[in-house]
């Protein structure tokens, strides 16, 4: 069995990650990475899930200025995770699920 960081398994890191990222504090970025969550987050694997962490870790005005393109992203956050909600915003009519 997988085991995160904490001695938990990934399943429960997994649904620690979705709840987290449904309640962020910022309703824009809850919707998107509810989103993303609801459907990647059981495809994650530990990479993926330190990834995502590292994302609920930094401050929402930063992550929703990132994901419209109004700052530069940092190198740190540069990651396929962060690429796969970018990804979920830049659908053409997107719906949100949260």
């Amino acid at each position: 069995m997988s085991t995160a960081p904490d001695g938990g398994s990934l399943g429960v890191r997994r649904k620690q990650l979705l709840f987290r990222c449904q309640r962020r504090g910022f309703k824009e970025v809850d919707l998107i990475f509810g989103t993303f969550a609801a459907r990647e987050v059981g495809s994650l694997d530990e990479v993926g899930c330190d990834q995502l962490e590292a994302l609920l870790n930094a401050p929402d005005q930063d992550v929703f200025a990132w994901l419209k393109g109004e700052i530069a992203l940092p190198p740190d956050y540069d990651t396929p995770v962060f690429a796969r909600i970018r990804a979920l915003c830049s659908r053409k009519d997107p719906t949100w699920n949260v």
